[in-house]
């Protein structure tokens, strides 16, 4: 078994090959080696929040998609700029698919039993992937009239509705021996 090399033939041999050899040696690596891809990226676009509604019953008009910024074509230096890709038309999102304003968007709505009368709740609006959960409910309570649009799962005492698809589902809550329906749109 060879033996470890000494601290002096170690301090000889970074004297003879010089303190930066080892930092030439990592540049020289990764010279050759593209900085995040070939071409340049732009940032997605990102449609703006929607403004709040003063009350439930209001509904605002749809707002549009702010226009991406075009890309820029300023390379990093030691590149040459990428030719400009021709990109197909994407068809535009109808105004259906914008979400109404008393729509919640794809939330999680905590609904706390111990602080909520029932009674008061009739409906709900969610986009797809909003969440429904209730604290303070026991397993096998809650029941929902379409289970081909939810995933339910419980644990601890809170029951998780998520609401895969579009349509409208009933989530029967019961409290102090009454069931309360609530009506959930899904859009």
């Amino acid at each position: 078994m060879a033996e470890p090399p000494r601290r002096e033939e170690v301090r000889a041999t970074h004297r003879a090959h010089g303190p930066g050899a080892a930092a030439l040696a990592a540049l020289a690596v990764l010279s050759g080696v593209p900085g995040c891809a070939d071409r340049p990226v732009s940032p997605l676009p990102v449609r703006p929040p929607a403004p709040a509604a003063t009350t439930v019953g209001a509904a605002a008009p749809p707002t549009t998609a702010a226009p991406a910024p075009a890309p820029s074509t300023a390379a990093p230096p030691g590149r040459s700029p990428a030719p400009p890709r021709s990109r197909t038309a994407r068809p535009t999102a109808s105004t259906s698919a914008a979400l109404p304003s008393a729509c919640l968007g794809a939330v999680r709505y905590d609904l706390v039993l111990a602080d909520t009368e029932l009674a008061l709740l009739k409906s709900l609006c969610f986009a797809t992937g909003g969440v429904l959960r209730i604290r303070g409910i026991g397993p096998g309570q809650v029941t929902v009239d379409r289970e081909d649009l939810v995933s339910r799962s419980y644990e601890a005492g809170v029951v998780d509705i998520r609401f895969l698809r579009t349509g409208t589902v009933v989530v029967t809550i019961p409290q102090d021996g009454r069931a309360y329906p609530v009506t959930v749109v899904v859009v």
